[in-house]
């Protein structure tokens, strides 16, 4: 008869290769963004964490960075790309310096309201996208709602194209948002959203261009005096991990996160929506002047933005650009 410790001895180790076995078997993917926790973006990543733990009965572990924890926008797009982490969550532009036949989406005036957006980024363009962040190590997971983008500045109100002649302006790192508002007047520089706050507080740029949450969210208002409903850019988050990562993974653990993906991206367009106009109403709140740009106005700087277009196509390919512009007209109805 075998001695009783020696059972109990058999038995722990039996248990012990258990746990080491299934914690083996669990794999750990970590997504980073710079959105603070509170956006809608890193709310819905959260969501996302949670249904693909739950979808793969825990044998995967998403371990998400909201708010720059490792790094600005361009460091989290070089992690991802080196394979350093799995994915990232960022605005489009950030994307733009390696691969950038996404400006084709960033034209001046593109859509005329964020429905258009959706269709065109859900439908063939988003498929012609995503072939051109596989070419660079790149999956696309889904596009979420940045916003329409506004200009703020803390020296006069923007009511005419006019009104930006010579205002310092913070943009992100994309040629075409860059060519825009040189085409507009303003003297126009790229600058990582983390050192934004410091640059308008110190005088070093008048005024940036973001969506009306994310200046709320960043707590612009403390460091800007005026806002208005520019909306010269309509700009998505993307959502991209590495593609050999993500590839490796088994097939059913792909099906959960892209599935988990789809649901999150539908909760935060959603959200973002909503986000946009009661952010709105705080920026006032927080003593931000308002100036509503009138049609007139916004067509001006339109016209002014035209040679913005043929830019583009000879950077990064006409046809490109012409199939953007015709799934535009074919989403709008024309």
């Amino acid at each position: 008869m075998t001695p009783s410790w020696i059972g109990r001895l058999g038995l722990t180790f039996a248990l012990s290769l258990t746990v080491v076995s299934a914690a083996w078997a669990q794999e750990r993917i970590r997504i980073a963004g710079n959105f603070s926790d509170k956006h809608s973006s890193s709310i819905a990543i959260e969501q996302f964490k949670k249904d693909v733990e739950a979808g793969t009965g825990g044998k995967v572990i998403v371990e998400t960075f909201p708010n720059m924890q490792l790094g600005g926008a361009q460091e989290n797009v070089t992690q991802t790309r080196a394979g350093t982490i799995m994915g990232t969550w960022v605005g489009m532009a950030f994307l733009s310096r390696t691969v950038p036949e996404l400006e084709a989406v960033s034209l001046p005036f593109l859509f005329p309201n964020r429905e258009v957006a959706y269709k065109v980024m859900d439908g063939p363009i988003g498929e012609l996208i995503d072939k051109k962040l596989e070419d660079k190590g790149f999956i696309a997971l889904g596009f979420m709602e940045l916003g329409s983008r506004q200009v703020t500045n803390s020296v006069r109100p923007i009511k005419t194209i006019a009104d930006l002649k010579g205002l310092k302006i913070r943009l992100q790192p994309n040629e075409t948002h860059l060519a825009t508002f040189r085409a507009l007047g303003a003297n126009a520089l790229s600058m990582d959203i983390k050192e934004v706050y410091s640059a308008m507080e110190q005088k070093v740029i008048d005024g940036h261009e973001n969506p009306y949450n994310l200046i709320y969210d960043s707590r612009f208002f403390e460091v800007q005096k005026y806002v208005s409903n520019t909306a010269h850019f309509f700009d998505f988050i993307a959502v991209v991990a590495n593609r050999k990562k993500f590839q490796a993974l088994p097939p059913e653990h792909q099906k959960v996160i892209r599935t988990a993906m789809d649901k999150a991206v539908a909760w935060q367009r959603d959200a973002a929506a909503k986000a946009d106009v009661a952010a709105l109403a705080e920026l006032q709140k927080k003593g931000m002047q308002y100036d509503a740009i009138p049609a007139s106005e916004r067509e001006a700087m339109r016209r002014a933005t035209a040679g913005v277009v043929d830019d583009i196509k000879k950077r990064v390919g006409a046809e490109l650009v012409d199939q953007v512009l015709a799934e535009v007209k074919k989403a709008s109805g024309q």
